[in-house]
């Protein structure tokens, strides 16, 4: 009763048995774009009768092959075969059925140790499985590589052929055969031609049409994009038909989207559909008519045809964004270290350090507006951030608090604390196809708080809580102060770490050292080596708890967090942690992240050795004018570099934290030395402090 009431819906299973006859039509590389009442008449007919969505088809690799696609379906989790990119092995024909050849690679091998999970399912309820194609069989197969029945190709399965299983997969491979050379798929294929694509497409049509003719009436049809091609990925198409899924689109709690689904999903989905329990080791879940209708199959081709838009748009201008942030912060570095050697610039250097602190959150902001339905979305997406972004640096720096030294940096650090709690409570739609954030393209993730965006909300969030605390410090109520800091920070950690909400593993175990390192520093206390450790024990055993809750619930209300510890039961765990590790390696070579870590790291140390020659003083007056602000950077720089080692995204976490921290702590002491206030004990040096200020203004 308390999951239930924790989490709503956790004491009914989500997996609805129809017990009744179910075809997955393949058509690997289909997207919506392909599809017209012209063109592909049949399949156009079948979206009229079907819920529809989007297919993120992503599998292990970078480009989700149709082998690896239609190997995702058979083993219920993302798989990818280790030996190239291209069609599935043609079956060897045994009796009515068919077994794949050399199919014990996948587990001795390639260490596809879920490959057959479907068929093997099947085969243990007593149902019999129909494949029409290879990559039909390599869905259908058992853990012995054999499928009951088969056919090598639609033309050779007829009405009573397809009435004798209840489930039928159906390989329909028009569409990529023409990027497949020596049976690989290639990255470096030409783009077909319209007339290309078109009779490749025509043949599919008429091919699927052949096979929705033939079959038994009382039959679901779930149709899939499996694939991609030629190295492009792209959004695919998802269909599903029966009972009342004509007119609505097609999601899945996989997703937490009412119109995008995943592979593994395809395998949950055909398993219920049939009747058959859905096993452990299948992370996906059956997919569902969500209550959001379409208003007919040409309106929803449009939005779904515009959400692979802005998928392919974020894809398109994440690099050169990085890149110009990257550009920005190290020039920013350079000139500030430049003038204020020489007193000189102030003014400027604060406006422009506010600007810079202004970008991220302008990422999400630009979302509240349809740029992905602009003509040219690309323009329409960086224009949206760049106005959005000087919008919020004249907010911070034309208000009545443009007076006071930490006026400009809570205005900016509450306002993207504030988008990013609430696009957590109002389902991530502003993270979602956001340059710092996520898309269904790429499909690291799908909902919840992602690594860039956990960066900077721990920074926002423990920033403002140091302002607040500054404020009840100065009046004697440290205890208070300290208080605002746990509750503040603790409220957002559990927003980011709970299921179905933020769902950030990494991220929950790198804030609670953040919190409690700059709780204890304002109230005066020491850190230590031990202390630290103990804090970062302590995030670890946070999030576990949280995810053995999430564990405890049916398999198909389950989040990441649930399923990782499922994998640490099954053993598959330290092969997940061992990737992500991989990952978190790789991004220590990015050439778009690094820089900013290596530049903002330089100044912030040069600049507390060296004040007087680095800044004149600019940082020390920060820290004397709030020593809350001090423990507020701090506990960032503390979640910065827990969150860049227990996050696949590494230094992307660590540099987003100090791209927002340092440029608005560096605004504040610039404010505070305007203010008169005096970072030094000497009084040589504060006449050189006095002289500062008087050059500046």
């Amino acid at each position: 009763m308390v999951l239930g009431l924790l989490w709503p819906g956790a004491a009914h299973a989500t997996t609805t048995q129809a017990d009744g006859r179910v075809v997955l039509i393949g058509i690997p590389g289909l997207r919506w774009s392909d599809l017209s009442p012209t063109a592909t008449p049949n399949l156009w007919r079948l979206a009229g009768r079907s819920a529809v969505g989007s297919l993120s088809v992503r599998t292990v690799g970078r480009t989700a092959c149709p082998y690896d696609g239609w190997l995702t379906v058979s083993a219920g989790v993302r798989s990818a075969v280790g030996y190239g990119c291209g069609l599935p092995p043609v079956p060897e024909p045994a009796g009515a059925g068919a077994v794949i050849p050399d199919y014990s690679y996948l587990h001795d091998v390639a260490r596809q140790r879920n490959a057959g999970v479907l068929g093997e399912a099947l085969r243990a309820a007593g149902q019999c499985a129909l494949a029409i194609g290879p990559g039909a069989a390599l869905a259908l197969a058992d853990r012995s590589g054999r499928v009951d029945v088969y056919a090598p190709s639609p033309e050779r399965a007829d009405s009573a052929m397809l009435s004798r299983c209840r489930v039928t997969a159906v390989d329909i491979d028009d569409l990529i055969r023409p990027y497949v050379t020596g049976g690989r798929l290639s990255a470096d294929a030409e783009p077909l031609t319209a007339e290309q694509r078109t009779a490749g497409l025509r043949l599919a049509d008429t091919r699927a049409g052949a096979v929705l003719d033939a079959l038994p009436q009382d039959t679901s049809v779930l149709l899939a994009g499996l694939s991609d091609h030629a190295g492009d990925p792209h959004l695919r198409v998802a269909m599903m038909s029966g009972g009342q899924a004509s007119g609505r689109f097609l999601g899945a709690a996989s997703t937490h989207r009412d119109d995008t689904t995943i592979l593994p999903d395809i395998t949950a989905t055909v398993l219920s559909l049939a009747g058959v329990a859905t096993p452990q080791e299948v992370v996906g879940v059956p997919w569902q008519a969500s209550e959001r209708r379409t208003g007919g199959v040409e309106a929803a081709r449009w939005e779904l045809e515009r959400a692979d838009v802005a998928g392919q748009t974020i894809r398109q201008a994440g690099g050169v964004f990085f890149t110009t942030v990257a550009v920005l912060q190290v020039a920013f570095y350079l000139t500030a270290f430049l003038l204020l050697r020489r007193g000189r610039g102030l003014t400027g250097i604060r406006t422009a350090a506010v600007a810079l602190a202004s970008l991220p959150v302008s990422t999400y902001l630009v979302n509240l507006v349809g740029w992905h339905r602009a003509g040219t979305p690309l323009a329409a997406l960086a224009g949206g951030i760049a106005v959005s972004a000087l919008l919020l640096t004249a907010l911070a720096l034309a208000g009545p608090w443009r007076r006071v030294p930490l006026g400009p940096l809570a205005v900016v650090t509450g306002t993207t604390a504030a988008v990013l709690a609430g696009d957590l409570l109002t389902g991530t739609t502003l993270q979602l196809n956001s340059v710092m954030g996520y898309s269904a393209v790429v499909g690291a993730r799908y909902y919840g708080l992602g690594n860039i965006p956990f960066a900077l909300f721990a920074t926002s969030v423990l920033l403002l809580a140091a302002t607040i605390a500054h404020r009840l410090t100065r009046r004697g109520r440290t205890r208070a102060a300290v208080a605002v800091v746990a509750g503040l920070g603790g409220f957002a950690m559990i927003l980011g770490g709970w299921p179905g909400v933020g769902s950030d593993f990494g991220g929950v175990i790198a804030f609670v050292p953040g919190i409690a390192v700059t709780a204890l520093l304002i109230a005066g206390s020491r850190i230590s080596i031990v202390k630290l450790g103990a804090f970062c024990v302590a995030g670890g055993v946070t999030v576990m708890a949280i995810a053995y809750l999430d564990y405890l619930r049916p398999p198909g209300s389950r989040t990441h967090l649930g399923r990782f510890v499922g994998q640490i039961f099954t053993g598959e765990a330290l092969e997940v942690v061992g990737r992500k590790f991989g990952a978190m390696i790789g991004t220590l070579l990015s050439p778009n992240l690094m820089p900013v870590v290596i530049a903002a790291v330089a100044f912030l140390v040069y600049a507390l050795l060296r004040p007087e020659q680095a800044t004149a003083g600019v940082l020390p007056a920060a820290f004397t004018h709030s020593a809350a602000l001090r423990a507020g950077l701090v506990g960032t720089l503390v979640s910065g570099v827990v969150g860049m080692l227990v996050n696949d995204s590494g230094a992307a976490v660590l540099s987003m934290a100090l791209a927002l921290a340092v440029p608005l702590t560096l605004a504040v002491g610039i404010r505070a030395l305007q203010n008169g206030v005096r970072p030094y004990a000497e009084a040589g040096q504060e006449s050189a402090s006095s002289s500062l200020v008087s050059r500046s203004n």
